[in-house]
């Protein structure tokens, strides 16, 4: 081989070497992105998913406990005689066979026609008669559209009490966070017997009922 094409061999090697050498380069650079990239993001997914941790433990932690609530067995069927109920309001048991109307009352109601509606699957929030008009007003504020009512009641021992069919939990005030709570859970709960009946077209408790509901 001539100097001249040995030269020339050479310098093709040279340069493929030279080509060679600065592929494994950018290999190596494309390796460290992708390993940065994946580092990166795997950091990010441990963030989120210790965010969402968080913040499903802290919501568990703030949501009102419902463990206080009384449960009671009771009996239903239709009664024209007084009923004397074993808790105060009445959680359910015998009642009138016209049930009451859902709104608010600013008088007691009668016990037996209010039972009928929690059959219904109605909440009946019951306060002292001596509350505060303002703290009547959120109470008012806390009512459903409906299957709901609201009715001062004597001898209350907490200011405010909440009762379902079977369920019954005694609240420090108005502003009691686990008042929601309880009527989200028991309202037209699987607890009453006949969630979905009526709640208007019964009685005020006023008056002979015009509704008669099974």
């Amino acid at each position: 081989m001539s100097p001249s094409g040995s030269a020339s061999k050479q310098a093709r090697d040279s340069a493929r070497d030279k080509v060679t050498q600065l592929r494994k380069k950018q290999l190596r650079a494309e390796r460290r992105r992708s390993v940065a990239i994946w580092s990166a993001t795997a950091t990010v997914l441990v963030l989120v998913a210790g965010i969402v941790t968080f913040s499903i433990v802290r919501e568990q932690q703030n949501k009102p406990s419902l463990k206080q609530v009384a449960t009671y067995t009771v009996e239903s069927g239709h009664t024209d005689k007084p009923v004397t109920y074993a808790q105060t309001p009445p959680a359910g048991g015998e009642h009138a066979p016209a049930w009451l109307n859902c709104a608010t009352y600013d008088k007691p109601v009668p016990n037996e026609n209010a039972v009928h509606s929690m059959e219904h699957g109605a909440v009946w929030i019951t306060y002292k008669p001596d509350l505060p008009a303002a703290e009547v007003a959120e109470l008012s504020k806390s009512m459903p559209d409906t299957y709901a009512v609201l009715s001062p009641f004597e001898g209350l021992k907490a200011p405010v009490v909440v009762s379902a069919w079977g369920r019954q939990l005694p609240l420090t005030g108005v502003n009691d966070s686990r008042l929601p709570a309880f009527i989200r859970e028991f309202r037209q709960g699987s607890q009453a017997p006949e969630p979905g009946a009526p709640c208007t077209g019964g009685t005020d408790g006023t008056d002979a009922a015009p509704g008669m509901g099974s």
